[in-house]
């Protein structure tokens, strides 16, 4: 049977300037959630080995670094500084990505209209899987991120949320090499969900 589903030795994480004067602007999602969620999906890349690539942008008159708490959760991935609004378009950037020899990549970034956008439509015509995690995106305004997503879809790239990639990632609970960290991620960023893991562990015992 064909396995349509993604798997860590496949994926690439592209984190597109995830920076706070870019997230100032963001109002498609509240930008606590958004960070929650770019940390959590963070987090799901380290646990399951899959290569970072992360690029900003205008990080000395605008933008500034890589958000401090991203850059935590990451602390040995260093961003690649660049000039142009498509990531793809420069040099370094596309080199780091394709060095890791993946052909899916798993987008999130700021901000959705141009920065996810531009690299998302033009690695899908170099033929590259392309996965845009929705809720660790952010636009200026629900309409227009909505609109950015749908025509990254239309385009052939398939949207998806940052719990949806941890649990297609992990797939079955008894895959044990994974479970503690990805479990740990769930309880910590899941919100209800992660409240019913953490309840279930420390509360629920066996007869």
């Amino acid at each position: 049977m064909l396995d349509i589903l993604i798997q860590p030795k496949d994926c690439t994480l592209v984190l597109v300037d995830q920076q706070a004067g870019l997230a100032f602007g963001v109002g498609s999602i509240d930008r606590q959630t958004l960070l929650n969620n770019v940390i959590a999906l963070a987090r799901t890349a380290t646990v399951f080995g899959m290569p970072i690539v992360a690029s900003t942008s205008a990080t000395k008159v605008y933008s500034g670094p890589l958000m401090p708490a991203i850059h935590t959760a990451i602390p040995e991935v260093v961003a690649i500084e660049r000039r142009n609004m498509n990531m793809w378009e420069d040099h370094v950037a596309r080199a780091a990505i394709v060095a890791t020899g993946r052909r899916k990549l798993i987008f999130s970034g700021l901000l959705t209209e141009a920065c996810v956008t531009f690299p998302v439509l033009s690695a899908r015509a170099e033929g590259y899987e392309v996965h845009v995690v929705g809720d660790a995106c952010g636009g200026l305004t629900p309409v227009s991120h909505d609109l950015s997503m749908r025509r990254m879809e239309a385009a052939g790239a398939k949207p998806t949320s940052w719990i949806q990639v941890l649990l297609e990632l992990q797939r079955d609970w008894t895959r044990h090499e994974t479970y503690d960290g990805a479990r740990a991620i769930v309880e910590a960023h899941g919100g209800g969900y992660g409240i019913g893991l953490a309840y279930a562990r420390d509360m629920i015992k066996p007869t």
